[in-house]
């Protein structure tokens, strides 16, 4: 078994914490269109970038904690990787797939069924979590799983590219000039397909934008690693994020060039920054939403689904005071399903991993 590094960045999961409830806040927004200001209706619109900022992340993370098994062992530390990668994220899925199968059968005796939301014959698909590999027509059964199945796909390339791709150090500026490298390649996508923001026919278009995000937070990664002391690059990552801004809101820059380019300099700047005091990515609050940030962004849709079904007459038009309680419901089952299904899952799976010992790693 492969021991994990552990190199506390808060304000990474401080980050993930407040990104999870951005899609959350963006899957209910048309529920207060009636109510809020049409600036912030603007805002909560793009809440489906939150979850290309979720690649970045997990990229980044992901070379943090395990590149170093990969340059000692390379390919034979990938089924110890792999088995890791499973215990974190399928007792959740699987418990929360299995939820969601429960209220489509309840729709079905309550002859209700929803066939376009719950198809039957794409099931395998998602137990297996190969839903959004180009095998599907469109979003089913819990829809936020589709980021999850492209994440399968980042995880099965990691090791390949650990071992041939990165297995030296790139330079920082190297690294920077890769990233770029994802963005540009990812907005030529986006424009091949007439594509105006990234939100679009996320079956097609999901896996690319999962794979460019994931490397570039590799890349990242591997820059902060080098750079972490330099003002310089914190600077520059700074005026990176600056730049992407400016670009996209003088429309210079389409939304799939700008914000891939944000996001990378985005994550390297939280990491660079991530111990200064007072930073209120790092505060309690904070780290405990990003610790539950996996619950509440795989079970809110559901919940959303069956809340409306059980307590609301208009969904075009929900009072704000039972918009507020659907959110503390998705807070308080992030809690329990964190405590009761998806830590303790992973602990379980973990310990009975398949993987035959090995001696651990400084």
């Amino acid at each position: 078994m492969m021991t994990v590094p552990r190199t506390q960045l808060d304000a990474l999961t401080g980050a993930r914490g407040l990104a999870a409830w951005f899609v959350v806040l963006y899957h209910i927004r048309l529920a207060a269109s009636a109510t809020l200001p049409a600036p912030v209706m603007a805002v909560l619109a793009k809440g489906y970038l939150a979850v290309d900022l979720f690649f970045v992340l997990s990229g980044f993370v992901m070379w943090l904690t395990y590149a170093d098994a990969f340059r000692q062992r390379g390919l034979s530390a990938a089924p110890d990787f792999l088995w890791r990668r499973f215990a974190r994220i399928y007792p959740l899925h699987i418990a929360v797939l299995g939820a969601t199968l429960a209220y489509a059968l309840a729709l079905s005796f309550a002859g209700k069924a929803n066939a376009d939301q719950y198809p039957v014959a794409e099931l395998p698909l998602h137990v297996l979590l190969i839903q959004n590999w180009g095998f599907t027509p469109r979003l089913s059964w819990n829809d936020p799983s589709w980021s999850i199945s492209t994440e399968i796909a980042a995880y099965l390339l990691l090791p390949l590219a650990a071992v041939t791709l990165f297995r030296r150090d790139w330079s920082p500026l190297l690294c920077a000039g890769g990233a770029l490298a994802f963005a540009l390649l990812l907005d030529a996508w986006f424009s091949a397909r007439g594509a105006p923001t990234m939100g679009l026919d996320i079956v097609t278009n999901g896996l690319p934008r999962c794979l460019a995000g994931f490397f570039s937070g590799v890349l990242m990664a591997m820059a902060w690693q080098q750079a972490r002391q330099s003002q310089a690059a914190t600077a520059l990552a700074t005026a990176t994020i600056l730049a992407a801004s400016i670009g996209y809101l003088t429309a210079l820059a389409r939304e799939s060039l700008a914000f891939p380019i944000g996001f990378s300099a985005l994550v390297y700047l939280l990491a660079a920054t991530s111990a200064r005091p007072r930073n209120p990515l790092t505060s309690r609050l904070a780290v405990h939403l990003g610790d539950i940030s996996y619950s509440t962004y795989l079970a809110h849709f559901l919940l959303w689904i069956v809340f409306k079904h059980l307590f609301v007459a208009d969904p075009a038009n929900v009072p704000l005071p039972l918009i507020a309680g659907f959110l503390a419901l998705v807070y308080l089952a992030s809690r329990l399903l964190y405590a009761l299904v998806e830590a303790p899952g992973r602990r379980w799976l973990q310990s009975r991993s398949p993987v035959p010992a090995r001696r651990s790693l400084a």
